[in-house]
């Protein structure tokens, strides 16, 4: 696969030795604004001479691990998780090596500034913050120009792109053109968690408008001021982006991010076959949710299929993670009708029932209402509680983005059904949760499986430390988008997604379970990535969608051979041909 230049400003090379550097199209004080080739004090001597940097910068040399200190402790004098984010966003700007290199480093304690929950304060006062442009964004302003507009970005060889139309952000939902901060969150994750070559990536904002009158009125909103795209325009303005990337970069992986919920399903199927593409609102959800129940079954003994699960929530999240465990229970050995049998989704109207009115993509998992015969509910339509004690459910989990729908009655009735009852409250962000593991813990003696979304404290009880595993899709998206990548594959298979889910369940059981965690701590998230980039590209392989040649036996050294890590390469003066 012959290597593409990686930007018109800089490139990549090899001298004879093997040994890389770098070549540079700009001198003097350019060098410094272009933030993937500054290196602030640590240009040495002669490379202030030779690129004119001479007097810009201060006297005394520091190394990548002296600046990495430095800004450590600026991070560390910010007094608010916002302030923080902010921080770290202008250290990105004007140094993004040293960016990664002081998120590697810090990783368990910035991945919540840099992701959920911090990111969803800062899509909220996305046009108040802004200081600088990164990514690219398209609107109806420059969309039928999509060709030139991909000319803009500064790349020459972009591999990953993660692109949002901002309508279903976290919990909090239609946020305009502030959803950009979620792909720009995303692209860190794949490069410091997944080892995604930040040459290689582009965030994007799909700009089609907003329904939020308080945005459109609002003096210092950044996007387009009108109502969103709807139907055929909005499609039409999809695949005006989509063939331009495509075109340009035949090989890019784009992940779609926080559609609405009923785009997210169109919008996979429309694309998903066409070139390699995936949703991580869906399928990356659904995963790491699947992940953790394997794990938490290994925990206490049992098998997937001894489980009846119950999804409160039938959003993109919560179909997503319906259609991994019906997935996951048909490879356990069940047929399609029994795993189907077992996994009851309840949207706000309560259970989905056949003869109920629904969306078209919430149909492939409802119930026929015979089921319901022998059920003890009021109403025409069995709520969550009832559910649950009806259908005996062990598993439980919540991708409603409502806070506190898993009440005291709720998660006793999980503990009527089973003496250790697997309680995940998925939603993010925090404030999104459905239930707090303190209080499911309280309420089950002590006695239950939980995990969450987003990060919270162990909870003590009864002298027991209960630690409480994260089912962050960062598990799962980096090493997906890096299996597909390194695999050149020509589409994102359903065996892809599901070979992720099994490799990051393996890891969590060869490593953690037996401390009580189910999933891995964030500051493993790079071998776990690791592990299920290795997976996907074997299935890759396997599925016949792998485009690469050549690819060696022994595919986990493969895949670490070409995991990216921030490091300061020499520096020589180019000249462009």
């Amino acid at each position: 696969m012959p290597r593409k230049r990686v930007s018109r400003l800089f490139d990549l090379k090899e001298d004879d030795h093997g040994r890389q550097y770098m070549e540079v199209y700009l001198d003097g004080i350019a060098l410094l604004r272009l933030v993937l080739s500054n290196k602030g004090t640590a240009f040495s001597y002669e490379e202030r001479v030779a690129l004119r940097l001479g007097g810009l910068l201060p006297p005394q040399y520091n190394t990548l691990e002296q600046q990495i200190e430095r800004v450590y402790e600026g991070f560390v004098q910010a007094p608010t998780d916002i302030d923080k984010y902010q921080y770290l966003r202008a250290v990105q700007e004007r140094q993004e090596i040293l960016f990664y290199a002081l998120l590697e480093k810090h990783l368990d304690e910035m991945l919540p500034i840099v992701y959920t929950p911090t990111v969803g304060a800062a899509v909220q006062q996305f046009s108040a913050l802004y200081q600088n442009p990164r990514g690219l964004s398209y609107s109806p302003l420059n969309i039928d120009r999509a060709d030139q507009t991909l000319e803009c970005y500064p790349m020459e060889d972009v591999r990953m792109i993660v692109a949002t139309d901002s309508s279903a952000i976290l919990g909090i939902g239609d946020q305009g053109y502030g959803g950009l901060a979620i792909p720009i969150g995303k692209m860190a994750l794949y490069t410091v968690g997944g080892g995604v070559s930040p040459f290689h990536t582009m965030p994007v904002a799909l700009d089609v408008g907003t329904d939020r009158m308080d945005l459109i009125n609002d003096p210092n909103y950044l996007g387009v001021r009108q109502k969103r795209l709807r139907g055929d325009d909005y499609y039409k303005f999809l695949d005006q982006f989509v063939d331009a990337v495509w075109k340009r970069w035949p090989d890019a992986v784009i992940q779609w991010e926080d559609l609405s919920k009923t785009a997210a399903f169109s919008v996979l199927e429309r694309y998903r076959d066409r070139g390699p593409s995936f949703n991580d609102d869906i399928q990356g959800t659904g995963a790491v949710a699947l992940a953790g129940i394997l794990a938490a079954c290994h925990l206490r003994n049992e098998s997937l299929k001894d489980e009846i699960f119950v999804i409160h929530g039938a959003g993109a999240g919560g179909v997503g993670v319906a259609w991994a465990i019906r997935e996951g229970l048909v490879r356990a050995g069940l047929s399609r009708a029994e795993a189907h049998s077992r996994v009851f989704v309840l949207d706000s109207r309560g259970l989905l029932l056949t003869d109920r009115d629904m969306e078209e993509y919430k149909r492939g998992f409802s119930h026929d209402r015979a089921i319901t015969r022998d059920w003890k509910f009021e109403g025409d339509t069995p709520d969550l509680v009832e559910t649950i004690r009806n259908a005996g459910a062990t598993v439980l989990l919540g991708l409603s983005g409502r806070p506190d729908a898993f009440n005291e009655e709720i998660v006793r009735a999980m503990a009527d059904n089973h003496k250790w009852p697997i309680i995940f409250p998925l939603s993010n962000p925090t404030s999104s949760a459905e239930a707090k593991p303190a209080d499911i813990f309280r309420w089950t003696d002590g006695q239950a499986i939980v995990a969450t979304g987003s990060p919270f404290e162990p909870v003590m009880m009864g002298g027991v430390t209960h630690p409480i595993g994260q089912g962050n899709n960062a598990f799962i998206f980096p090493g997906l988008g890096f299996g597909a990548i390194l695999s050149d594959a020509k589409s994102i298979t359903d065996s892809m997604v599901l070979e992720a889910s099994q490799a990051l369940a393996d890891y969590t059981i060869e490593k953690y379970v037996e401390g009580g965690l189910i999933y891995p701590p964030v500051s493993d998230i790079q071998e776990t990535s690791v592990r299920v980039a290795t997976a996907v590209v074997k299935q890759a392989i396997a599925d016949g969608v792998a485009r690469r040649e050549n690819i060696p036996e022994d595919i986990e050294s493969f895949v670490r051979e070409h995991v990216w890590h921030p490091t300061y390469l020499p520096f020589v003066r180019g000249q462009l041909s």
